[in-house]
């Protein structure tokens, strides 16, 4: 394995192979697996888990690392390409990414979609330019469209709740003040459909997924035996549910538009998961969230608190997915 950027590059074998590698490694870690290999971070947007889970991880199998957050104690990185550069951005990353690139053995890149044009964002136009400029191990720590790393954590939760591969997941949008990314709901959408589950989308009108988004996910679950369908119908989606997915994302109907994204999403505050959704799903059904999640907006406390959530497990599983990347990319 040479990069990680996407779930969809491995096979199924390739995922079931990480996972196996992940649950070992974190009982037996193997501290000298990776001494004096080095893993550079570099994060555009914020992070909690992804940056502490990485560092944990890496410190665990005896690396170490680096972090490098632009604009905050390093210089502002300028991404466009064909900018004028006489504003407040130092360094193109033309330069920035190669440099950070020769100083480690592994590079990880964090950067968001920018939310104006769902074709660019699609296309994941900053990710793979900054991409092409790395001739290292590439870890993608969450892009436009995709968090593989989330994905490979989802997966390794719902292996160790026994939740059957061929299981009904359902993928619920959650109100959330603004409009979110589409990186994590992308990526649990392809992970549930590659496992091979029978996967809903379970979404407001104007919040239905880019059907780039869903094509991919169809061509995963024809592959894996599993299926994928879009509903509003929460009844029927949630009707034998074994995981209940909770996720925001922005209306793909009024992308880059806020005041029509927010007009939409203020006629919505039932889409917030309290006890009686579970009323027809399996009484064992599990919520599952990437975090960070607004209590009592997107989740009700009583659910998060209560027996059914699993989101504290789904974080911890962050850093064993990670470090069998980790292993897989700088230990051959």
């Amino acid at each position: 394995m040479k990069r990680f950027v996407d779930l969809a590059d491995l096979d199924r074998e390739g995922v079931l192979d990480l996972l196996d590698l992940a649950a070992r490694l974190e009982h037996h870690p193997e501290p000298q697996a990776l001494l004096g290999r080095i893993l550079g971070l570099v994060f555009f947007n914020p992070s909690l888990r992804t940056l502490s889970s990485f560092q944990a991880g890496m410190a665990r199998l005896g690396g170490s690392s680096f972090v490098i957050t632009p604009g905050q104690g390093t210089w502002q990185l300028e991404s466009r390409l064909g900018a004028v550069m006489d504003g407040d951005r130092a360094e193109h990353v033309r330069e920035g990414i190669p440099v950070l690139a020769s100083y480690c053995d592994v590079l990880g890149i964090r950067s968001f979609a920018e939310g104006k044009n769902l074709a660019i964002d699609l296309a994941e136009v900053q990710f793979h330019e900054m991409a092409r400029l790395v001739d290292k191990p590439l870890i993608n720590l969450e892009s436009a469209m995709n968090h593989p790393c989330q994905a490979l954590a989802d997966w390794k939760t719902m292996d160790e709740l026994r939740v059957p591969r061929s299981g009904k997941f359902v993928l619920s949008w959650v109100k959330h003040p603004r409009a979110l990314p589409l990186a994590v709901p992308a990526a649990t959408l392809h992970m549930a459909a590659m496992r091979g589950m029978e996967v809903v989308v379970l979404r407001p009108d104007g919040f239905a997924l880019p059907e780039q988004v869903m094509a991919k996910a169809r061509a995963a679950a024809a592959a894996s035996g599993g299926s994928v369908r879009e509903t509003d119908n929460r009844d029927e989606a949630m009707t034998g549910a074994q995981v209940l997915y909770a996720k925001e994302w922005g209306s793909t109907r009024h992308y880059g538009d806020a005041a029509g994204d927010a007009a939409l999403r203020a006629q919505l505050g039932d889409w917030m998961v309290q006890e009686p959704w579970f009323a027809k799903a399996q009484q064992t059904c599990k919520v599952m969230h990437c975090l960070p999640v607004r209590r009592n907006v997107a989740i009700a406390d009583h659910v998060l608190d209560g027996p059914r959530s699993v989101v504290l497990r789904e974080a911890h599983n962050r850093m064993p997915a990670q470090m069998a990347v980790l292993h897989r990319l700088l230990k051959q």
